[in-house]
C-alpha cells in the first residue's frame, strides 16, 4: 500500500499572515459557482474540478478557500446551486490534498449543533494540520429553512444571541479539558467535552455582516468579517467605525469582501464577456428566485435600478464586479486593500479555466505593489 504523508504543520494558518491584500475562492462547491448563467462553459462542481482548482491556489500562495452551505437551489434551467457539496466533507477532502492554504468549513448556527460542530472542527484541523477556518452563519434563508422543516420565524436580534451563545459554548468545548454543563437560554448541556481539540489555536473565523445586528455580532466574535465593497467611500467608513468599535471591546477584526473576476487580455474583451454571460445569457429565472430571496423589497425600487440589482446577482451572486485586464484588475484590488479591506473572494465563471490566468498575470502586479508577498521566495 502506498504511504500517504500526512500535510506539513503550518506555522500558522495562512489566514494571519502579512500579506496586505489576503485572497481566497468563493463559491466552488456549488453548480454555477457565483454566476447564475447559461453558459455551456459554466462552473461544474464535481470533486475532480474542486480538487484540481484547490491545488491551484494552494500552489499559487493565496490564503483561503470557503464554500457556500446550500440546501436547496434557485431552480432556473442552469440549475443554480440545485448540485451543491457538503461544506464539511468538502473541507476533510480539500484539507487532505492540499498543503498550505487554509480551508474553510460553513455551518448555520440554526441547523448544526455546537457540540457536533466543535468536534467536526477539531476533526479537520487534524487532517489539516492546523489549517481549518470555520465560516458562521446565522442563517437567512427562508425558503431553505422551510425545505428542513426549521423555524425561520424569530427577529435577527434573537438569532443572533443565539449564534453568540453557539460560539461560546464550540469555543469552550475547543480550549477546556474537563466536562461541563450548560444551562444557556438556547441549549441546556450535560457533562459535554470536547476531545480532540484544534491544532490551530484559536481557530479563524469568518462571518458575514451587513446589518447593524450582523456587524455588532461579527466584531465581538469574529476574526474576520465579511461585508460589501459595492460603494468604496462608504466601506472605507464603516470598517473605521467597525475598527473603533472593535478597539473600544478590545479585540481586533478584520475586515474581507466578495468579488466576482473577469481577467482577459483586453479591457474590451472582459467587458464583452461580462455582458456575454451575465445579460444575453443570465438564467433569469434564478435570478428572479435569487434576488428575491435576498433582497424581498427589491420590486420596490425603480425599474433601472432592479436591472442593475438582477446583473449583479447573475454576474456574481451580488458581489463587486473586477473587469478588465491584468492592470485593471490589480488597480480594482489595490483600491479595496486602499479603503481598508484586508482581502477579498474570488470567483469566476469556470474557476478552472480562468484561475491560471488570474495567478500568472494579476498576482506579480499585486507583488510589485507590495500587496503581497512574492510566491517564489
Amino acid at each position: 500500500m502506498k504511504h500517504i504523508s500526512p500535510p506539513r504543520l503550518a506555522p500558522m494558518p495562512p489566514i494571519r499572515n502579512q500579506n496586505r491584500l489576503k485572497l481566497g475562492l468563493f463559491g466552488m462547491n456549488c453548480s454555477g459557482g457565483l454566476a447564475a448563467s447559461t453558459v455551456p462553459e459554466r462552473w461544474r462542481n464535481g470533486w475532480e474540478n474542486n480538487v484540481a482548482v484547490a491545488q491551484l491556489a494552494d500552489e499559487a500562495g493565496l490564503e483561503f478557500l470557503l464554500p457556500i452551505a446550500r440546501w436547496i437551489g434557485y431552480g432556473g434551467t442552469s440549475g443554480f446551486h440545485a448540485d451543491v457539496l457538503d461544506p464539511m466533507t468538502w473541507a476533510a477532502g480539500l484539507l487532505a490534498v492540499t498543503r498550505r492554504i487554509n480551508v474553510f468549513t460553513t455551518a448555520h448556527t440554526s441547523i448544526h449543533h455546537p457540540v457536533v460542530v466543535a468536534k467536526q472542527i477539531a476533526t479537520l484541523d487534524q487532517i489539516g494540520a492546523g489549517r481549518v477556518g470555520l465560516n458562521v452563519v446565522v442563517g437567512w434563508n427562508r425558503p431553505e429553512f422551510a425545505a428542513l422543516g426549521l423555524p425561520l420565524d424569530v427577529d435577527r436580534v434573537q438569532r443572533y444571541a443565539m449564534a453568540a451563545e453557539w460560539l461560546a459554548i464550540v469555543r469552550r468545548l475547543w480550549h477546556e479539558t474537563a466536562p461541563f454543563d450548560w444551562n444557556g437560554e438556547f441549549y441546556k448541556l450535560s457533562k459535554v467535552s470536547g476531545a480532540p481539540r484544534p491544532i490551530a489555536c484559536p481557530v479563524p473565523i469568518f462571518n458575514a455582516a451587513m446589518s447593524a445586528d450582523g456587524r455588532d455580532f461579527a466584531v465581538r466574535n469574529s476574526e474576520f468579517l465579511f461585508t460589501a465593497s459595492l460603494d468604496l467611500r462608504t466601506a472605507k467608513t464603516d470598517i473605521e467605525s467597525m475598527r473603533t468599535t472593535a478597539q473600544s471591546l478590545d479585540r481586533s477584526v478584520g475586515t474581507l469582501t466578495f468579488c466576482h473576476v473577469v481577467c482577459r487580455p483586453s479591457a474590451r474583451d472582459a467587458r464583452d464577456y461580462h455582458r456575454y454571460y451575465a445579460i444575453q445569457h443570465a438564467d433569469r429565472e434564478a435570478v428572479e428566485t435569487l434576488v428575491s430571496s435576498m433582497m424581498p423589497h427589491v420590486a420596490t425600487l425603480p425599474k433601472a435600478t432592479q436591472e442593475i440589482i438582477k446583473f449583479s446577482f447573475a454576474a456574481g451572486h451580488g458581489s463587486r464586479a473586477l473587469v478588465g485586464d491584468p492592470d485593471m484588475i490589480a488597480d480594482d484590488l489595490a483600491a479595496i486593500s486602499a479603503a481598508g479591506f484586508d482581502g477579498t473572494t474570488l470567483g469566476f465563471v469556470d474557476y478552472r479555466q480562468e484561475l491560471p490566468y488570474f495567478l500568472d498575470e494579476v498576482l506579480p502586479r499585486l507583488e510589485r505593489r507590495g500587496l503581497r508577498a512574492d510566491r517564489r521566495l
